[in-house]
């Protein structure tokens, strides 16, 4: 009888999806879905076609897996919210880890704001099963601290999408923001506005 246990992935075999996802990741967020072919994606991961397909059945499954990953690193700062901390200071620091993720991960940002545009063909169950019970949570538990008097009377829903419009656009703009800063880092004082911004806007009113 065969063991039913699944085989641990070699070495060698681990680094090769890692690869193969590294050099999609690259050509679908230059490319976009429509314009990368498998024979981009092999000769970036310095793989031939056949051997990439023993790794994944196709570009789809590539796609799909690059983008599984990234919706689970990019939902890690809004899981990390606390709502048993003090509310302007866990909302300050979610705009720092989105920014930072932005700055360090445009080529993920711009891949998924690729999805959306689309309009999640791909991506519309993991939307539906991962992100909404998470962003309904955080929504709840933004209102609890606005009932509280802990933050100024702001719509939650409508405070995470201007975090995420705000600090995502130095990753999805990154060239545009690149040229009007005539390619000076942006990192301080973007961090700088932008916590000013929402500590402005965060900040109970006083009774």
């Amino acid at each position: 009888m065969s063991d039913p246990t699944p085989k641990k992935p070699s070495r060698i075999q681990m680094r090769n999806r890692r690869l193969i996802l590294d050099s999609a990741l690259d050509v679908f967020s230059r490319d976009g879905y429509g314009g990368a072919t498998l024979d981009a994606i092999a000769n970036g991961a310095g793989l031939s076609k056949p051997n990439l397909l023993y790794y994944f059945d196709g570009k789809n499954e590539i796609y799909v897996t690059l983008l599984s990953q990234l919706l689970e690193t990019w939902l890690d700062p809004l899981i990390e919210l606390n709502p048993d901390g003090d509310p302007v200071e866990e909302l300050l620091g979610y705009v720092r880890l989105k920014l930072d993720m932005a700055l360090e991960l445009p080529a993920e940002s711009r891949l998924f704001a690729g999805e959306m545009l689309q309009g999640a063909p791909r991506m519309a169950e993991h939307l539906k099963d991962e992100l909404k019970p998470l962003f309904d949570q955080k929504c709840k538990a933004i209102q609890d601290w606005i009932d509280a008097g802990r933050l100024a009377p702001i719509d939650p829903a409508h405070l995470i999408f201007s975090i995420w419009s705000t600090t995502q656009h130095y990753a999805d703009f990154g060239v545009q923001v690149a040229f009007l800063l005539d390619n000076a880092d942006p990192a301080k004082g973007a961090q700088q506005h932008l916590e000013q911004m929402f500590r402005k806007l965060l900040q109970p009113i006083q009774q």
